[in-house]
């Protein structure tokens, strides 16, 4: 009798379960308050460190930061390369293209790398790299769990919108960051999870750090309807800053800059991060405290000249740090540009407006979320950080109308934000699809070719006999029942090989691959954000397990399955119409072989 509530629980939490779920997205928002709460005092620790170190002479920076970006470097190049940069475009391209797979030891170096950037002064947001952390937990509760991939990308995006809730206290936009920016759709089975790790996290990281360390900001209102002009006013000079922030981050972070050592790259920025330190120190680490002086701690502020410059400076010391391989986001920045621009510009036009006593906060918290609309083009996780920032309705209309204009402006002067940027450079091009699609219906299983494989020990010149008698462009390469790579003509073309090499020699590995239980749509996105023209299948609970091969052509079987049952579905509805309406009498009469019915016409027969 005692063994039974233990075996209930076990029932009742299988794997793949409802409840075992949302118990999972539970445990993944708590892990991941607990590492942002982590993160936080370990910056606080290195900074008590190094003020005990400093002197109080203006040189020390040109010895701090190139010494954390050098150190954060050397931690990603020897561990774990995937660990430099934001983290956002990387947890994209993770629930996009590799079923929410992020590896397990992302969790631990992204936060020591980010320690390093940002603790030795290094200027760039926390948020960022919370969020590869976040996702990089949510990934490896649900893959050591069990589940399958469309509930693996669910705890990953749950994880990363966990990591925003935990930074700001915002669960709410955490959870919209997690569904607009990350997964770039609301589905609804994503929602309990995001939800649930969202709330956890930011209990969980609120109750370890307090609410003194959380970026807060004192409510503020709309003095008058007239203000509104100000605003769009605003609205459009954040869209000038966050195209500047754009362009300046794109020609830095994707360039390779070969004369040099790569150990030089690091060292060399943050020589010019230490240098702009020395003009103002304000430009360093994440700013938070910053902005919350600009928010309304601090209402004296300066003067308009002094706070544009800050926000210039900020873009510039945001871009070296970024591009010099350091670890550290564009969150955070973003919301430091918008409140130094915003107060700036009440400052600037106070004089002569005559009309009401403007707020230098209110337009710092306005700008915040322009600049982060214009930038990473997510006005509703723009609105409603600032919201939860303030916990005030006072500004809602002059958020809403900043985050559209900026929005929409922002994607006239270019058409990629921060994180899609990031991807493009890297051949990544993710497609926009609407909420309901009609391949949503059927599986890649189901439109999948199965002499999808040939083993690794085959040899090139049977490859090439192999594809050109089935007429195939390439195929899954394995061994035994393990997917090892993808081999087509091209790598048959391209790759050089003395005498006779085997398929392995010449594969391309780690392909991306799709679960078998996936939409078509899912596949077909991730196909064109590739441009490929084939996927491996792979089983839902082992995604080394070789299924099929989904191909182009398998989209025109997948659409004309679903045609048919999209009719199949109509003709229901309309019987069902028919058969409700007033007078209408059915009368089904089943037709048995062999009957004096069976082959006969309809006009041939006696019916009711």
């Amino acid at each position: 009798m005692s063994l039974s509530p233990i075996r209930a629980l076990k029932s009742v939490l299988r794997p793949g379960g409802t409840p075992a779920f949302l118990v999972l997205s539970v445990a993944v928002g708590v892990l991941v308050g607990l590492a942002a709460a982590a993160l936080i005092l370990a910056l606080d620790l290195v900074g008590e460190a190094l003020s005990e170190l400093r002197s109080g002479a203006p040189w020390e920076p040109l010895l701090f930061v190139p010494i954390g970006l050098l150190a954060a470097w050397l931690v990603a190049q020897r561990f774990a390369p995937e660990i430099i940069g934001d983290g956002v475009p990387d947890t994209i391209e993770a629930l996009a293209l590799h079923g929410g797979r992020i590896k397990t030891r992302t969790a631990p170096l992204k936060l020591l790398a980010t320690t390093l950037t940002l603790g030795l002064g290094g200027s760039a947001g926390r948020e960022g790299p919370m969020v590869q952390v976040g996702g990089s937990i949510g990934s490896s509760l649900a893959r050591h769990w069990g589940v399958g991939e469309d509930q693996v990308r669910s705890l990953v995006a749950a994880g990363a919108g966990a990591a925003i809730g935990a930074s700001f206290n915002a669960p709410i936009a955490g959870m919209l960051f997690a569904m607009e920016v990350l997964l770039r759709n609301f589905a609804v089975r994503h929602v309990n999870s995001v939800v649930l790790a969202s709330v956890a996290a930011a209990v969980t990281s609120r109750s370890i750090v307090g609410e003194e360390r959380i970026l807060r900001a004192f409510p503020f209102g709309l003095s008058d309807p007239r203000e509104l002009i100000l605003y769009a006013v605003l609205g459009v000079l954040a869209v000038v800053a966050g195209a500047a922030f754009l362009w300046a981050l794109d020609a830095i972070e994707g360039r390779e800059f070969v004369r040099l050592p790569k150990w030089a790259v690091p060292v060399i920025g943050g020589l010019a991060v230490g240098g702009l330190a020395m003009i103002d120190d304000r430009v360093l680490g994440s700013g938070q405290e910053v902005v919350g002086s600009l928010v309304g701690f601090d209402p004296a502020g300066g003067a308009w000249w002094g706070l544009v410059l800050l926000a210039g400076g900020k873009i510039v010391a945001t871009v070296l740090t970024i591009g010099s391989r350091g670890s550290g986001g564009a969150f955070m920045p973003s919301l430091f540009i918008g409140a130094a621009l915003g107060a700036g510009f009440a400052r600037l036009v106070a004089p002569i407006w005559s009309f009401t006593i403007l707020q230098p906060g209110a337009f710092s918290v306005v700008g915040m979320a322009a600049v982060f609309a214009a930038v990473a083009r997510a006005p509703l996780t723009a609105m409603l950080i600032v919201f939860e920032i303030t916990g005030d309705y006072g500004l809602v209309l002059p958020l809403m109308l900043v985050a559209s204009l900026a929005t929409v402006l922002g994607e006239r002067f270019q058409a990629d934000g921060v994180y899609t940027m990031a991807l493009r450079r890297r051949g990544i091009i993710l497609s926009k699809r609407s909420e309901i699609d009609l391949l949503d219906s059927i599986t890649v299983s189901e439109a999948m070719s199965d002499d999808a494989e040939v083993p690794a020990t085959m040899l090139v010149s049977e490859l090439a006999e192999y594809l050109a008698e089935r007429r195939s462009h390439g195929v899954a390469v394995t061994r035994g029942d393990r997917l090892l790579g993808m081999v087509t003509i091209t790598d048959i073309a391209r790759k050089s090989h003395k005498g006779d090499a085997t398929v392995e020699e010449i594969m391309t590995r780690n392909p991306v691959t799709i679960a078998a239980s996936q939409p078509v749509s899912a596949a077909l996105e991730r196909m064109a954000a590739l441009g490929v023209g084939r996927l491996p299948i792979v089983r839902d609970d082992d995604p080394e397990r070789l299924v099929g091969l989904f191909k182009r052509e398998g989209a025109v079987r997948a659409y004309q399955l679903a045609m048919a049952r999209n009719t199949g579905h109509e003709v229901a509805r309309q019987r069902l119409a028919a058969r409700t309406h007033p007078g209408a009498e059915f009368f089904d009469l089943a037709v048995a072989a062999g009957s004096a019915a069976d082959g006969k016409l309809i006009r041939e027969m006696s019916w009711p």
